[in-house]
């Protein structure tokens, strides 16, 4: 008999808590407690993250502003962490469900996160533009990849401005397009992210 129920199993919603708890543990010790050893950073205040799946019969597009994040100066280590659910968009509801069910698996894979060190030296105390390389793990659908990916950051009156643009293979990540919709899901997604930060203590 066939079984079509959509219920997560027991195990799979223990990783899923798991994996939450994991990363968002990792954020709150860099985010939170970086003072305890006295060092500046720069977290996001504002940001915005889009992507964009430009396919031959379709275009979609979605974007999210809970992008969050930090980089210490002193050492040029940065993370930033986006919840997948947080984007909205797509060309319908139907679209966005099967995102976060089919391909994304969003509740086994919550989050999507960038973490290492930018390669070039910025000094953030004094205005200026860089254009940099951003070296680290980016992990998405539980697939991590190094990566490097170049990024602007431009300093005024102690704010930074980030900006970077970038392409995401699909199958980097272990995102399979089933074939009947392949002209409508490229297999090379678009990624844009804008970020102000500001020096925290």
């Amino acid at each position: 008999m066939r079984n079509d129920c959509k219920c997560i199993s027991p195990f799979r919603a223990g990783v899923s808590r798991f994996r939450k708890v994991k990363n968002l543990a990792y954020i709150f010790l860099l985010l939170a407690n970086t003072h305890v050893i006295a060092q500046e950073k720069f977290q996001i205040e504002k940001s915005q993250i889009n992507f964009t799946s430009n396919a031959p019969l379709e275009i979609i597009k979605a974007a999210s502003t809970e992008l969050k994040g930090a980089i210490i100066p002193a050492t040029n280590q940065f993370v930033f962490q986006v919840l997948i659910k947080s984007f909205i968009g797509f060309n319908n509801g139907l679209q966005k469900e099967h995102f976060n069910e089919k391909y994304m698996e969003s509740e086994t894979y919550p989050w999507a996160s960038f973490t290492g060190k930018i390669i070039e030296t910025v000094d953030f105390t004094r205005d200026g533009e860089y254009d940099v390389r951003a070296k680290g793990d980016l992990d998405i659908h539980g697939q991590k990849q190094t990566r490097i990916i170049r990024c602007k950051i431009n300093i005024r009156n102690g704010i930074a401005s980030v900006d970077s643009d970038f392409i995401v293979p699909l199958a980097d990540h272990n995102i399979s397009i089933p074939r009947i919709v392949s002209e409508k899901i490229a297999n090379q997604i678009e990624v844009s992210i804008r970020a102000s930060m500001k020096p925290k203590q």
